[in-house]
C-alpha cells in the first residue's frame, strides 16, 4: 500500500475518491438514510477539491482505496473503502497524518462508535461533544485531540 498526497485533483482521481467515500460511509454511518447520504454526496468533491492536504493509499493495483484530509492540524476526513478495512490501513494513514501533518485534533459522528474506538485506540480523547454536525444536522458530533501527558477528558 502506498500513500502519497496529492497535488493534481483529476475528476478521474475525485470519482474514485467519491466511490471510496460512498462505500466507506454506507459501512459505517448506519444512521444516515438514503437520501441523507445522497445529499452529503453532492457536497464531497468540492471538500475534496478544497481540502489542503489530500492524502490517498493505493492498492497493489495503483487504485486509490482510502483517503484522508488534514487542514491546520485537524484530521477532517478518513475514508476506507469497505473491502479494505480492518486491514490496518486507518492506522496506518493517521499515523502518518500525525507524524508528517502534526494531526492533532478531530471530529467524528456519536453514531459511529467505531470510528471513535478507534480514535480512542490511536490515543485521542473527547474534550467536547455537540448535538448538532457542522452543517446544523440532528448528528452530535464528538471533538477529540490527541492526549499529552495528563490531560483529562472534559465533556462540555
Amino acid at each position: 500500500m502506498k500513500i502519497t498526497e496529492v497535488t493534481h485533483r483529476t475528476p478521474d482521481l475525485l470519482n474514485r475518491l467519491l466511490e471510496v467515500w460512498e462505500g466507506s460511509v454506507r459501512a459505517t454511518h448506519l444512521f444516515l438514510s438514503e437520501g441523507e447520504i445522497i445529499r452529503i454526496r453532492e457536497y464531497v468533491p468540492q471538500a475534496l477539491k478544497g481540502i489542503a492536504h489530500l492524502l490517498i493509499a493505493e492498492n497493489e493495483a495503483g487504485l486509490p482505496v482510502a483517503f484522508m484530509g488534514i487542514e491546520n492540524g485537524a484530521l477532517e476526513m478518513l475514508f476506507i473503502a469497505p473491502e479494505e478495512r480492518a486491514k490496518g490501513l486507518g492506522k496506518r494513514l493517521l499515523q502518518h497524518g500525525m507524524e508528517s501533518y502534526a494531526v492533532e485534533c478531530l471530529a467524528v459522528n456519536e453514531q459511529n462508535p467505531q470510528a471513535r474506538g478507534f480514535y480512542e485506540h490511536m490515543g485521542f480523547r473527547v474534550y467536547k461533544r455537540t448535538d448538532l454536525d457542522e452543517q446544523g444536522n440532528p448528528y452530535p458530533l464528538l471533538y477529540m485531540r490527541r492526549q499529552t501527558g495528563q490531560q483529562t477528558e472534559n465533556m462540555e
